[in-house]
């Protein structure tokens, strides 16, 4: 489906839009809950990127978890990146939206052996290594396939992220990378990997980072590993800067940094270095460009709080439960009265299936459509079945246009797989 609203349906009291194309109607037409995404504002982040690092040996390499729907991943492609992967299934998703495997990096810290045999077989441009065990099952399943591959080592700089606890990835208890002195042993005894060309670094120490100071200090401290690496004879090709860049989830509260301090930044940091640098953003370039629409079913008023419940849940926007993180939410229907101060809930049977707690909202009724923002990433790619509720359809604005590019589940695809336990057999 790709249609523009006519003008004549266009006109709504409210006239509430996004890229071109009214809310309300693209709500009547499609139900809630409904994931949107402006086109138009994912390639405004591409190019504001694109435009930060010109002049730098650099690939963006958009970090697939963020929203992996194959129209998101189509944009990126069509607009030269490359993809950030963490399994086989992102993979695939990449090469099938025309990704090329050549600009295609494998992080993550548990891959198995059947998905690095699928990225050998493909031809991605390299793996972020996390564990000398990774390391050894790389150079072992390249041998079997008589293949060279590049390997980078992703660094754990011991670095603060000053973000949540749950998104903070470069201390030395998080899970995620090894420390300097192992990198250093790993390239020491990189003579014996005879199918793994370990020529690389890579850093990512969190996400929604709104300050520059972590990220000047971890790019610092690898670029101080790298240039002893080089003074030692180790040839180190490519520098990957990871990703983390916030985005304003909370108006008047978060301030996001510019693109072009943050780019300045890896230029001071990585001077003098002659290979290539690979960013990996992905909440920066598609969590503004996003929004939940969702339903109000009722208006709840307990002994001590009144809930504003809604069809939308945890299902669709897991990170208020998961993070209590904020969401600005927006009614689209105004109505000349005082203000109400309401729970936002959704219809799961869960307590944290709660989008919204003591909210300052203008008065709502049942039926009224309600907007949640910058829910572009980690919105419909960490979505569930849970209460056996189908997954949401998703769509895609275009300057007044727009085209479904999820359906809404159906039960029966929601249950495809399933089946009765009436054919049984013996281990």
């Amino acid at each position: 489906m790709n249609r523009p609203i006519a003008p004549a349906e266009a006109e709504c009291a409210d006239d509430a839009r996004l890229d071109g194309v009214d809310l309300q109607v693209l709500a009547q037409r499609l139900g809630t809950p409904l994931h949107v995404y402006s086109a138009s504002a994912i390639r405004q982040r591409i190019l504001a990127l694109q435009t930060a690092v010109q002049g730098l040996d650099a690939l963006i390499c958009y970090a697939v978890k963020a929203n992996s729907n194959l129209a998101v991943l189509e944009l990126m492609a069509g607009a030269g990146l490359g993809a950030d992967i963490v399994s086989a299934g992102e993979l695939q998703r990449s090469l099938r939206a025309g990704i090329p495997a050549d600009r295609i990096v494998f992080s993550g810290v548990a891959k198995s052996a059947d998905e690095m045999a699928a990225a050998l077989a493909a031809g991605i441009a390299r793996f972020n290594v996390e564990s000398q065990d990774e390391l050894s099952s790389l150079q072992q399943l390249a041998a079997e396939r008589n293949v060279i591959t590049r390997a980078s080592v992703r660094v754990n700089p011991d670095v603060d992220a000053l973000t949540h606890a749950k998104i903070s990835t470069g201390k030395s208890e998080n899970k995620f990378g090894v420390g300097i002195d192992e990198a250093r042993e790993w390239f020491a005894d990189s003579a014996r990997l005879t199918h793994v060309r370990l020529d690389g670094l890579h850093v990512h120490i969190g996400s929604q980072m709104l300050c520059l100071d972590p990220i000047r200090l971890a790019l610092q401290r690898v670029a101080a590993f790298w240039r002893e690496l080089a003074s030692a004879g180790h040839t180190i090709t490519s520098i990957d800067v990871g990703g983390g860049l916030g985005v304003c989830y909370r108006d008047g509260r978060d301030q996001p940094v510019s693109v072009e301090d943050y780019a300045e930044i890896i230029r001071e940091a990585l001077a003098g270095f002659g290979g290539r640098i690979l960013l990996e953003p992905g909440r920066w370039l598609v969590a503004e460009a996003g929004m939940l629409l969702t339903r109000v079913l009722r208006i709840k008023q307990g002994r001590q709080r009144r809930f504003l419940v809604v069809d939308a849940a945890m299902t669709e926007l897991l990170r208020p439960s998961l993070y209590d993180a904020w969401h600005e939410i927006v009614p689209l229907s105004h109505r000349p009265c005082p203000p109400q101060i309401y729970d936002v809930v959704g219809p799961v049977c869960e307590t944290s299936d709660t989008f919204a707690v003591d909210r300052q909202l203008p008065p709502c009724e049942p039926g009224d459509l309600l907007m949640i923002k910058t829910t572009g990433a980690y919105g419909a790619a960490m979505a569930s079945n849970y209460n056996s509720r189908p997954f949401a359809a998703e769509v895609m604005l275009d300057r007044g246009r727009y085209a479904v590019v999820r359906r809404r589940q159906t039960f029966e695809e929601m249950i495809n797989g399933e089946q009765p336990a009436r054919t049984w057999d013996s281990p």
